[in-house]
C-alpha cells in the first residue's frame, strides 16, 4: 500500500497552486504551519462569523482554540454548544449550513487543481459548496494526489482508517464511514476559497 504521508517536492506543491488557481480557488504555498496559522488568521478579520469545522489540522495549529476561545470572533461551533440539538435542531442545521466562514481542512488536492472532502454526517459539506460567502483550508502537502482517482483511494486506504480511529475514541462509535464525498472543480465565485498547502504533514 502506498504511503499517503510523503510530501511531493516543491515543483509539484507549485504547480498544483497554479492549477487551482486556474480553477477559480485562491491558493498559496507556504513552508510551514507556523506560517500557515500566520496567513490564516491574516486572511480572517476579527469580528467574524467563524465555524470550524471538525479537523485535526485545525487542532494541531492551535486554531480550534484561537476561534472559539480567544474572543476575537463570532464562533458558531461555540454557539452551537449551548444550543438544544432536540428543541433547536432546524436552527442549528441553518447555522452550521452558511456561516460567513467556514474553516477547515481536506482530504486531497490533485495536481490539476479539484478538491476532494469525504464525510460521514455531511455536516461540513453546505458550508463548503455553497453556503458559506469565505471558506479557508489548511493542507498539508502529502494531500496532494495526481488525480480525482487517486484522491479516492487515499480517502478509503488512508483517511477512513484514521477517522474510524478517532471516532471510535471520541464518540464511542464503532467507527466512521465514506457516507458522502464532495468534489470541487472549479469555483465560480472570486476570491471566495482560500486553500493555504503547508510543506510538512498535517493532519489526514
Amino acid at each position: 500500500m502506498k504511503n499517503w504521508n510523503t510530501l511531493p517536492n516543491i515543483k509539484i506543491m507549485e504547480r498544483t497552486v497554479v492549477a487551482l488557481k486556474q480553477n477559480g480557488f485562491e491558493a498559496m504555498v507556504v513552508a510551514s504551519a507556523v506560517e500557515a496559522k500566520q496567513k490564516f488568521l491574516e486572511i480572517i478579520p476579527q469580528g467574524s462569523e467563524v465555524m470550524d469545522m471538525t479537523s485535526i489540522t485545525l487542532e494541531t495549529l492551535g486554531l480550534v482554540s484561537e476561534i472559539q476561545e480567544s474572543g476575537k470572533y463570532n464562533s458558531v461551533k461555540k454557539k452551537l454548544s449551548s444550543m438544544d440539538r432536540k428543541t433547536q435542531g432546524r436552527e442549528m442545521q441553518r447555522l452550521g449550513a452558511a456561516p460567513e466562514w467556514a474553516v477547515g481542512s481536506v482530504h486531497a488536492v490533485t495536481q490539476d487543481g479539484h478538491v476532494l472532502i469525504a464525510s460521514n454526517s455531511g455536516s461540513q459539506l453546505p458550508a463548503y459548496a455553497y453556503g458559506s460567502d469565505h471558506v479557508v483550508w489548511i493542507v498539508g502537502a502529502q494531500k496532494i494526489v495526481e488525480n480525482i482517482d487517486e484522491g479516492m483511494k487515499r480517502i478509503y486506504e488512508h483517511s477512513l482508517p484514521l477517522e474510524s480511529d478517532r471516532a471510535k475514541k471520541a464518540y464511542g462509535v464503532p467507527g466512521s464511514f465514506v457516507s458522502k464525498i464532495l468534489i470541487l472543480n472549479r469555483e465560480p465565485k472570486p476570491g471566495r476559497m482560500h486553500i493555504i498547502v503547508v510543506n510538512e504533514v498535517l493532519g489526514y
